[in-house]
């Protein structure tokens, strides 16, 4: 009853406004909005195109007025939702001399209690560890759990309470963690690292290097052999800024390394050159060489044996930030959050060889990059727009966090939506995306500064606090079933 209510009040409210600007036959046609839902709160940036726009339009979502309204083009509109009740309304674009043109329903306001609150706990107690940064498993049938810390260890435990962690692999005298967001930032291990005993991790070094290694486990299982490095990649930095460095195995087998676009004037240089290797996800082959590499190139990469100089490692460019990425366990997706400069932060779905646009775009706008604001006109030729976008509009600043979709069976209600974080705003949140579109996103629990995500061995969640030490899970609802294996 409530919903229809508000359905009424927003239609009567589109009469009066469309009959005050008196629309045209002629004046803008609006055929279509990108995406075409989000959150009561706003703050999310929209695509509009169609034709006849005119520089001073108007936009209106139902009663509310959108902002940092931009017209690219005579086809298309840039925009910010404004707050709105929830439910669908139309989406109205007002030329300044009164003609307006009409999307019925082009825009759902999503009810923000799709998704409950649920109670997180701290996990794995007593164990309260030092600046974790991510949370991962062999994947050997051991069911043990591996948390890395910045300064350089990586500790096991089994996946237990009350048993203590302890150190599987120290290289604090090779880690440089002294700089801004430098240290041992990530580990991987080899989908046969149950015969081989082979691990990757991801360091900063140096003046500034981020370093690529291989490691294996000692005749002790539970300790790794800290003389059995052998380097496999390093990237000179400008700085220990925005260097990525996230791991992980794809389904494919494949390698998949995250690289951050450099911080500092590099931010806006390297998301678009690829004839380097940072603003962009790689993909090597830990299991071959190619020529003079400690690693192979796979053949089915997207720009091997081009004849631009373009690194031949990239799978996907134009990215600011991938601090951490996840393959879905039942779809293979690669799932990215892009940590943003001062507008937007990106959810992302890496196909191959995408440009997701950085530093041309922030989330779907064009960027301006000596303001925090957009711009207006700039070439998309085959970027991608992220399938989610969140605002920096009320004043905090923010940190987007990339995590998993889930697929085990504790929280039956949340099997399929892709939980993520914000290390700023202390928030996790539940995305559903379905037909290229997004049906929910809420907050759904608060954790301290949430470094990353991690998965156990049946797929359950895990949320890293980097402020408090401690590993956190989320609490079933009451009455919440479990999902079937």
């Amino acid at each position: 009853m409530i919903c229809f209510a508000i359905r009424r009040a927003a239609l009567a409210v589109i009469v009066v406004v469309l009959i005050a600007h008196d629309v045209a036959a002629d004046g803008p046609v609006v055929t279509s909005i990108r995406p075409t839902s989000g959150t009561p709160a706003g703050g999310r940036p929209i695509t509009i195109e169609g034709s006849g726009f005119e520089a001073g339009v108007s936009l209106h979502f139902g009663a509310q007025s959108a902002t940092t309204v931009v017209v690219e083009s005579p086809t298309m509109i840039s925009a910010m939702t404004p707050s709105h009740m929830p439910g669908p309304v139309d989406v109205i674009v007002t030329n300044i001399n009164g003609a307006a043109g009409l999307l019925p329903g082009g825009y759902d306001f999503l009810d923000p209690q799709v998704s409950p609150r649920r109670q997180e706990r701290r996990a794995f107690a007593p164990n309260q560890f030092t600046e974790p940064v991510l949370l991962t498993h062999a994947g050997d049938g051991s069911d043990r759990i591996f948390v890395v810390e910045l300064a350089g260890r990586i500790r096991v435990l089994p996946n237990a309470e009350d048993v203590a962690a302890t150190v599987f692999l120290d290289i604090t005298d090779r880690v440089e963690d002294q700089a801004s967001q430098s240290g041992l930032l990530s580990a991987a291990f080899h989908p046969a690292y149950a015969t081989n005993g082979l691990f990757y991790v991801f360091y900063s070094r140096g003046q500034y290097f981020s370093r690529l290694s291989e490691f294996r486990v000692s005749q002790d299982s539970e300790v790794a052999d800290a003389g059995s490095e052998r380097v496999l990649l390093e990237i000179a930095q400008t700085g220990f800024h925005h260097n990525g460095d996230h791991l992980a195995f794809g389904p494919d087998g494949m390698l998949y390394i995250g690289q951050g676009s450099g911080g500092g004037s590099e931010d806006f240089l390297n998301g678009q050159d690829r004839s380097n290797l940072k603003g962009a996800i790689l993909r090597i082959d830990v299991d071959t060489r190619t020529g003079d590499l400690a690693y192979g190139i796979p053949a089915d990469n997207p720009f091997v044996g081009n004849s631009s100089g373009w690194r031949q490692e990239i799978w996907a460019f134009g990215l600011r930030q991938p601090w951490r990425f996840s393959f879905d366990r039942k779809t293979g997706q690669l799932w990215e959050g892009d940590v943003g400069w001062g507008l937007w932060e990106e959810v992302n779905i890496i196909d191959k060889g995408g440009n997701y646009g950085w530093s041309a775009m922030q989330g779907s706008q064009c960027s301006s990059l000596l303001r925090h604001t957009a711009m207006a006109g700039c070439d998309r030729t085959g970027m991608r727009a992220p399938i989610f976008a969140y605002g920096h509009s009320d004043g905090r600043s923010a940190s987007v966090t990339g995590g998993y979709v889930y697929r085990g069976q504790r929280l039956g209600q949340l099997t399929g939506a892709y939980l993520y974080g914000d290390f700023t705003n202390n928030t996790v949140s539940a995305l559903r995306y379905d037909a290229g579109v997004v049906q929910a996103n809420d907050v759904i629990a608060r954790v301290p500064m949430p470094a990353s995500f991690g998965e156990d061995e049946s797929g359950e969640l895990y949320i890293v606090s980097f402020g408090s030490g401690w590993i956190y899970t989320l609490e079933p609802l009451p009455g919440e079933s479990p999902a079937a294996p």
